[in-house]
């Protein structure tokens, strides 16, 4: 059962005390009082290195690919529902449940992949952020990563639930600068539409390393850790569900949608130029003599917000799962001395992410695209236990995964599976 707080004390249970007259008011109000997990984990998705695979993706490949991201959002809407539900449902986070179901060895093993796979994240969000800063401000990575990261401590270790919560979607707020951007590109929308609708590969590793980046990209494996553990230590209850559902498919399609209009917006000028890119930081630059500078200064200002809010919500993933995986306290609201693995956890892994990124030398390119194959590898680690978890009647009760359900989870699993045995088989052969 989750650990009981002090009437009144935290934020979000004031909150989930009012949402009975919220709902009473009408569904705006409840809908509004759930709001955040989905938002936030969906949006995150859309950080330095999606927002490169994104950009490789269009400027390589044109429109071809674009139905890749329609078909890893179905697949973020899947899963998020799997493990907002499952949180919700049990009061638990994956670690948690993970540790309670199948033993502290299996829980530290998948632990240990989510800390790989969330290291490598939060690297390539410092790489991006120090990109981004580069270009717009010129200013160099000495001094954006360490501003960034004393800025996101400070908020996040000092801040309350509500706080957090609140600066975080307002941050979000950001990615309009994408869509702006798609828009100037003045890209083909007859062949976009086309490449989302009419499934195409090209021959060759890159393509196939392209499509498991992409599927690394938008169903991340830190994304399905903090979205479970967040919507626990937001209180939700399972009277929330239909409206957390919305959350979830908002955030999961605003993920996509801005994810379309980056690979558009490449397409109609990368693409259609000829023009190679390495990172989105490349992009942005390169745009501005194709879409004007207004294009290329959206671009850029996108990739910096993006970067701050996912190097504020990766760690918090890493955070509330080895805390979890120990059954210690994972609170936002709570102080150092009553969570202190958590909070030591976040402190470590967002110090040591900055100090590696921030090091002369250090190559961004591979940290911004490669680490995103990685994190399609590591979900055959994780979304094999958040589906047993989430099938399971003595965990679930009712609200055990459905026929339909079951089917969509095992489909999504094969996809990644196929995706990275193919690139090896590519890769060996």
């Amino acid at each position: 059962m989750p650990r009981p707080h002090p009437v009144g004390r935290h934020v979000h249970e004031r909150v989930r005390k009012r949402r009975r007259h919220g709902l009473r008011i009408g569904g705006v109000a409840a809908l509004l009082a759930v709001v955040g997990p989905g938002i936030l984990a969906g949006l995150s998705d859309d950080d330095p290195p999606g927002i490169t695979t994104y950009s490789k993706l269009g400027a390589d490949y044109g429109y071809e690919l674009i139905w890749v991201v329609v078909v890893a959002t179905i697949a973020l809407i899947v899963f998020h529902e799997v493990a907002v539900r499952t949180g919700v449902v049990t009061g638990k986070g994956l670690m948690t449940l993970v540790h309670e179901r199948h033993g502290p060895r299996t829980a530290a093993a998948v632990v240990g992949a989510l800390v790989v796979a969330n290291f490598g994240t939060l690297c390539a969000e410092f790489a991006g952020l120090a990109a981004g800063a580069q270009l717009l401000f010129g200013v160099g990575r000495g001094v954006a990563i360490p501003v960034a990261c004393v800025a996101v401590a400070l908020l996040v270790l000092r801040g309350s639930f509500h706080r957090v919560e609140h600066v975080l979607l307002a941050l979000s707020a950001v990615f309009v600068t994408y869509v702006v951007a798609g828009f100037l590109a003045a890209p083909d929308w007859g062949e976009a539409a086309r490449g989302a609708v009419v499934p195409s590969l090209p021959e060759g590793r890159d393509a196939i390393l392209a499509v498991v980046a992409t599927i690394g990209t938008t169903l991340a494996p830190w994304g399905l850790a903090f979205i479970q553990s967040y919507a626990v230590d937001k209180r939700l209850k399972p009277s929330d569900l239909r409206f957390e559902r919305i959350d979830v498919v908002t955030g999961a399609v605003m993920t996509g949608v801005i994810a379309v209009f980056v690979v558009v917006a490449c397409a109609a000028t990368l693409h259609a130029g000829g023009i190679e890119i390495d990172t989105a930081g490349d992009a942005a630059s390169a745009l501005e003599p194709l879409a004007g500078a207004a294009a290329s200064d959206l671009f850029a200002v996108g990739f910096i917000g993006a970067a701050l809010l996912a190097i504020a919500i990766v760690p918090l993933s890493t955070a509330y799962s080895l805390a979890e995986s120990r059954g210690r306290p994972a609170d936002l609201d709570d102080s150092f001395s009553q969570a202190r693995l958590f909070y030591a956890g976040y402190g470590v892994v967002l110090v040591a992410a900055a100090v590696l990124v921030a090091l002369p030398g250090v190559p961004i390119v591979p940290l911004l695209y490669l680490s995103q194959a990685l994190n399609a590898i590591l979900l055959l680690a994780i979304l094999p236990f958040i589906r047993n978890l989430a099938r399971d009647p003595e965990v679930m009760g009712e609200h055990r995964l459905g026929p339909a359900a079951r089917i969509a989870t095992a489909a999504t699993i094969a996809l990644v599976a196929g995706s990275v045995l193919v690139l090896a088989w590519l890769t060996i052969s």
